[in-house]
């Protein structure tokens, strides 16, 4: 066997780890190894947010400053003890296509993916075979707005869901906007939820019209926060929480507190992403912040009666 390729056991699962000291980050000199003992000290409160969930995974063969390609189907070589769920390709305009997707419910499948360098993992809003249990808001800032700005919406936003029964856990987007997950009943089509997520969307940008855009145009995001309720589509997935981010250096999607989210809008804290060993630390000391979207939240709304003039 050559010698970059270590046979390891995980769980009783065998595999084999490669190239562990090839750099995945040049800039900050992150190796392979690190993303794989990353994602191994990560896994308790990872693997609860991947179960039963489809993972999209975006693969960096060669680092973050090369070429990198999105992954749904199974790769070739996957080894039999990984979970696999052939469904139709969501949005897909061929009624007959389906993929195999990989489900991560283990730690070794989580190792494999990582020895594999998909860096990020992204998941859809729903189980597998059920209707969305979680809505997403993502706040993308358009410079010179940034992630400062992203918080000050991200408050706004709180207290609108709440308004409708709705609780809001904030997490970075470990790039430069980020992200608000809410736990819903997992009984209303991810249509209805994303139908009332655009009618709130459109209701704080009408609030708010200096600072807030939801629509989609880019021409109209410079110096806005854009609501992006396009997230709840049944096609689409957002970053999995305390998934690596590719950039310069590493950053994690990470969970945030509501103190800290009102200290970076007022400009208390600098707002910034967190990096792995930062994230490994919080987790050490407050567990996962987002536990509570592990369990059914409520109903949306199917017409929100205090948003004037929506239509659907």
């Amino acid at each position: 066997m050559p010698r970059d390729r270590i046979p390891v056991t995980i769980e009783g699962r065998e595999l084999e780890l490669s190239n562990l000291d090839k750099v995945m980050y040049p800039a900050a000199g992150f190796t392979k190894g690190e993303v794989i003992d990353y994602y191994t000290r990560i896994s308790p409160v990872l693997l609860p947010h991947l179960r039963d969930r489809a993972v999209t995974r975006i693969r960096y063969p060669n680092g973050v400053d090369e070429a990198h390609f999105f992954e749904k189907n199974k790769p070739g070589g996957t080894p039999s003890w990984v979970r696999l769920e052939t469904m139709p390709v969501p949005g897909s305009t061929k009624s007959r296509e389906t993929i195999d997707f990989v489900v991560v419910d283990e730690l070794p499948t989580l190792v494999w993916l990582a020895n594999l360098a998909a860096i990020e993992l992204h998941t859809p809003q729903w189980r597998i075979g059920a209707d969305p249990d979680m809505l997403v808001v993502d706040l993308d800032p358009g410079a010179p707005a940034g992630l400062t700005e992203c918080c000050a919406v991200a408050v706004l936003m709180r207290d609108r869901l709440a308004a409708s029964g709705i609780a809001a856990y904030p997490k970075t987007s470990g790039k430069k906007g980020m992200q608000l997950c809410c736990p819903i009943s997992g009984t209303q089509s991810a249509e209805v939820v994303a139908a009332f997520a655009h009618a709130v969307a459109e209701e704080l940008a009408a609030m708010v019209p200096g600072s807030i855009t939801a629509k989609m145009a880019k021409q109209l995001r410079p110096g806005k926060i854009f609501i992006d309720w396009s997230q709840n589509s049944a096609a689409k997935t957002t970053v999995t929480p305390y998934s690596l981010r590719a950039g310069s250096s590493p950053a994690v999607s990470a969970p945030l507190t509501w103190d800290e989210v009102v200290a970076m809008a007022t400009g208390e804290t600098p707002a910034r992403q967190l990096g792995p060993a930062e994230v490994l630390d919080r987790v050490a000391t407050h567990g996962d912040l987002l536990a509570d979207l592990l369990r059914p939240g409520p109903r949306v709304p199917d017409q929100d009666t205090s948003h004037r003039g929506t239509s659907r």
